[in-house]
């Protein structure tokens, strides 16, 4: 389900070349999802890094992620005591 949505996420990015050589890359609709590097090979790692560190801060935060539909059990969470 994370690989799928990644893989879809950038196959949207937008690369431009900059005037002083490097490249830009950003995810159009995620806000802060952008990587600058020299090389667009490398400016496309970074912006995979870039995506996926902003998810873990997403998910982390509880925040919603445009796209992407992540369920959790509450009841999972919640701590049983242990008896003796």
């Amino acid at each position: 389900m994370l690989t799928e949505f990644i893989a879809t996420q950038l196959k949207k990015a937008r690369y431009k070349l900059l005037k002083n050589g490097s490249y830009f890359g950003e995810i159009p609709g995620l806000k802060g999802v952008w990587a600058n590097k020299k090389t667009l090979e490398d400016c496309r790692e970074e912006l995979r890094s870039a995506l996926e560190d902003w998810m873990l801060f997403k998910l982390k935060d509880g925040d919603a992620i445009p796209g992407l539909q992540v369920g959790i059990d509450k009841r999972r969470l919640l701590k049983v005591p242990q008896h003796a």
